[in-house]
Formats: C-alpha cells, sequence, structure tokens
C-alpha cells in the first residue's frame, strides 16, 4: 500500500567521513543528532540513517527543513569538531511505499529533487568560487507548483547561509546553535564563560542575527 503526499524532503550526509579517525563514534555521533532534532522540530518522517553516512526525513513546509539542515549541521560541527555535512533539501510529492520500513522505501518527484539538490550542493562545493555551499534546494517544476522565482529565492538565501556559517569560527557557530535552538543570551555567556556583552557582539559581528531573522522570515511565507 502507498501514501502519496506534498513534503520537503531532506537527504543528507557527511563531508569526507572517510577520513575520520573514528567513523564508529562518529556514526553514532551522527544518530545522536539526528534524534536530537527529531524531538525538536517533529518532522513528518522522522530523521533517520539510510545507508553509509547518508540520512533523510521529511517536513511539512519548507521553513521546517530549512532550519533542520542548520540545526544538524551546526551540531556536528560542533560535536565532533568541525565534521561538516551537506543537504538537498526537495519540494513536491512524496510517495511511501512501506511506513513499517526503516528506512522508509519511497519515490515521487519530492524525493528526487532533493537527490538532485544534494547532487548540486556537491558540485558546487567542488568549485573554488562556491567551495562554501552545503546545501541546495530542488523541486519538480511539473509536478511541485512551487513557481521558479520561489525556489531560486530559497536557494539564494540558502546559499548565503552557508557563506556565513562558513566563515563562523567554533564559537560563532555554538552560539548560533544556541540562538536558534531559543536558548536565552545569559545562558549562551554562562555556557561560554564570556559576558553577556561578548555573546551579543559576537552573534551580530559573526551574522548570526541575519540568519535568525532570515530563517524567521521564511517561516512566516
Amino acid at each position: 500500500m502507498t501514501d502519496s503526499e506534498p513534503l520537503t524532503t531532506l537527504i543528507g550526509d557527511l563531508v569526507a567521513s572517510k577520513r575520520h579517525i573514528d567513523r564508529r563514534g562518529l556514526q553514532r555521533s551522527l544518530a545522536t543528532v539526528l534524534d536530537s532534532a527529531n524531538e525538536t522540530l517533529q518532522p513528518v518522517q522522522p530523521l533517520e540513517l539510510i545507508v553509509g553516512d547518508e540520512f533523510q526525513g521529511a517536513f511539512s513546509n519548507v521553513a521546517s527543513a530549512t532550519r533542520a539542515s542548520l540545526l544538524i549541521r551546526l551540531e556536528l560541527l560542533v560535536r565532533e569538531m568541525g565534521t561538516d555535512s551537506r543537504y538537498g533539501l526537495g519540494y513536491g510529492e512524496v510517495t511511501v511505499f512501506d511506513r513499517t520500513r526503516s528506512p522508509a522505501s519511497q519515490d515521487g518527484p519530492g524525493w528526487w529533487s532533493a537527490r538532485a539538490a544534494i547532487d548540486r550542493a556537491k558540485r558546487l562545493a567542488d568549485s573554488p568560487r562556491t567551495s562554501f555551499v552545503r546545501t541546495c534546494f530542488g523541486y519538480w517544476p511539473e509536478e511541485s507548483g512551487v513557481p521558479h522565482t520561489d525556489a531560486a529565492a530559497v536557494e539564494a538565501f540558502l546559499i548565503c547561509r552557508d557563506a556565513t556559517v562558513d566563515q563562523m569560527n567554533e564559537r560563532q557557530r555554538q552560539l548560533l546553535l544556541g540562538l536558534m535552538l531559543g536558548r536565552p543570551q545569559a545562558q549562551l555567556a554562562a555556557d561560554e564563560g564570556i559576558t553577556q556583552g561578548a555573546v551579543s557582539q559576537n552573534l551580530r559581528r559573526s551574522g548570526a542575527f541575519a540568519i535568525e531573522a532570515a530563517h524567521l522570515r521564511l517561516e512566516e511565507m
């Protein structure tokens, strides 16, 4: 029996994971991060490992999927001391053939557009001009109902977000993660052993406040 509905699919994988000194430990960390994201964001299809270092899940809207891609990436960068990850997001109909199977057996324009998007992210990262790109957004024009201009705007936002995160240091990424999780600045200051003023200064200078504002604006669409 199949079940089909329009969703925003997220497909992710780890960058250069084969060179990691403890791949088994990295897999455990990834599973923990995905569990945390599932608890925080409550996706329609839970985020889960699929094969090798890949993982996938699905969300009811584009804003939730883009937020998930940022939270997972930041968690891995902080938890695994710089281990990076990349993402393909795709909107459209997704057909699930068996919801009892793990990982879910699925097909459809939403899933395939996410697959095409992560492949595009890999190609862009191979170019010196766009080596910072980690997230792309895709859609199936004939099937998704998403106007081309809307899809281009989402991907433009993701490219700018990736460029900003790429320029951050470890502390700034940690603070951005806390900000996106809704933690108060006083708590972030205590966790980092710095003043609240220093937290605010770091968030402003690093572009973290801009990323937060952009995500909030996307959620209003």
